[in-house]
């Protein structure tokens, strides 16, 4: 399995249970791996058989940008199932850092793999 991947996707949202936190927008950082087989793309060098990773970034970037759940697990796992459902990918990594949100941490967060129903 190939990996197309997206480093240090940093998005503001609101996101987290306590009051500060439903006010003002927090920043989050995700690495997603997605696999996907570019065996096509690379013998057509075409850009139709491929997964688009810019189209990706902007419908992760435009969700959460809207998003304002409470908590960072109903986050990453309604972002896993965007890319699964809607770029029909077999299998995605996500990591998922709220960083500053424990004090004396510089990062916090979850990692989760989820593979297409």
């Amino acid at each position: 399995m190939d990996i197309i991947f997206l480093g240090g996707l940093e998005i503001k949202t609101i996101i987290g249970i306590y009051a500060w936190e439903r006010e003002t927008k927090q920043t989050i950082v995700l690495d997603i791996e997605m696999g996907f087989d570019i065996q096509a793309a690379a013998a057509s060098d075409d850009i139709v058989d491929t997964l688009d990773y810019k189209a990706v970034s902007k419908r992760i970037i435009t969700f959460v940008e809207a998003s304002e759940f409470f908590l960072v697990e109903k986050l990453i796992s309604e972002i896993a199932n965007i890319i699964l459902t809607e770029f029909k990918v077999p299998w995605v990594k996500i990591n998922l850092n709220k960083k500053g949100a424990i004090r004396g941490a510089s990062d916090v967060g979850i990692i989760i793999e989820r593979g297409a129903k």
